[in-house]
């Protein structure tokens, strides 16, 4: 069964199959091991329903990426309209999704969100501050970040912005770790600004990438930025409820830990793929076990109020979106 075919919708209510969620599982495992492998931590009443969000998203993704004709962004959006209409394309994704979708109140407007940025990324579109680069984050990873906090029944706007935080730093990593491989694509994520500031002629490098001195202060320059991201999320995850900690602590860890490799390779993303051994990855995952929140007092942060810094202004639409779904719940 293709997953990912703009199938028609079903003229009346589906409902899915324990087979539509295998399907999903499945997606999943193959699809991203570290998010796999934080997603085990997670309790089932949360990590069942992630499942076939996370596989419309997947498919969302191919479908838009491996597009070759126009209209593919359009043919997405109304396959989201069909599911949350109750009338899932015959697909065992959309099927699942649409159950999902409906049961936990997901705000369209996020799905609709990850769509764009995916759109975004088929359009080969370059970023030129690092304003316009959170937008990007917001749109392809934040999303997801606010998606698993709704799925946990948290909708304070607080813990939302620090959701987003994560999305954002987590993104950040895989450019930053994605240098050399996204170049000889075509594609080019680090804010272009930056490049410019560190004498860089981007097309001349995109046509040839080699790793420079300069480039890995770019490189540096990102991770750095997105550790003290990494920082303020992790006040949000004392504000998620306590059986799902551990698991957004795990995925906190494994990611922020992509950077320490890339660090130890001199930032240099272009010659090799900065890896986290499954090994290290284990180990992790039994540290956000015996730790799930923080131990150390986190700095300009107010810890008895649990605020924190304001949202990031380019994902402050995501936390809206969830809050106002949660009014509407109410």
């Amino acid at each position: 069964m293709t997953l990912g075919a703009p199938l028609l919708p079903s003229p009346a209510e589906r409902t899915a199959t324990a087979d539509d969620l295998a399907a999903c599982r499945e997606l999943l495992r193959k699809g991203s091991k570290s998010f796999f492998a934080a997603s085990l931590l997670l309790p089932k009443r949360v990590r069942v329903p992630m499942l076939p969000v996370y596989a419309f998203c997947r498919v969302a993704d191919d479908v838009v990426d491996q597009a070759s004709e126009p209209g593919a962004v359009e043919a997405l959006q109304a396959r989201l309209a069909a599911a949350y209409e109750g009338k899932p394309h015959d697909s065992p994704v959309d099927r699942a999704f649409s159950d999902v979708a409906r049961a936990h109140d997901l705000p369209r407007a996020v799905m609709e969100a990850l769509i764009e940025g995916f759109a975004w990324d088929a359009a080969g579109r370059r970023y030129k501050t690092l304003s316009d680069l959170h937008a990007y984050c917001a749109r392809v990873a934040s999303t997801v970040g606010v998606i698993m906090s709704v799925l946990m029944g948290v909708r304070d706007p607080k813990a939302l912005a620090r959701a987003c935080d994560l999305g954002v730093a987590m993104q950040l990593t895989n450019i930053a770790r994605d240098v050399g491989e996204d170049a000889r694509n075509g594609r080019v994520y680090l804010p272009l600004a930056w490049l410019e500031e560190a004498g860089i002629d981007v097309e001349p490098w995109v046509a040839r990438p080699v790793f420079t001195a300069a480039l890995g202060g770019v490189v540096e320059r990102l991770l750095r930025h997105a550790s003290g991201l990494y920082t303020r999320a992790d006040l949000g995850i004392t504000m998620l409820p306590r059986d799902c900690q551990a698991s957004i602590r795990a995925a906190s860890l494994i990611y922020a830990d992509i950077g320490r490799v890339v660090f130890g390779a001199g930032f240099d993303s272009v010659t090799s793929r900065a890896y986290v051994p499954l090994g290290r990855k284990l180990w992790l995952l039994l540290r956000a076990l015996a730790a799930p929140t923080p131990r150390v007092p986190l700095p300009h942060v107010d810890r008895d109020a649990q605020v924190g810094p304001p949202a990031l202004p380019e994902v402050q639409f995501l936390v809206d979106a969830c809050a106002r779904s949660n009014r509407r719940g109410r």
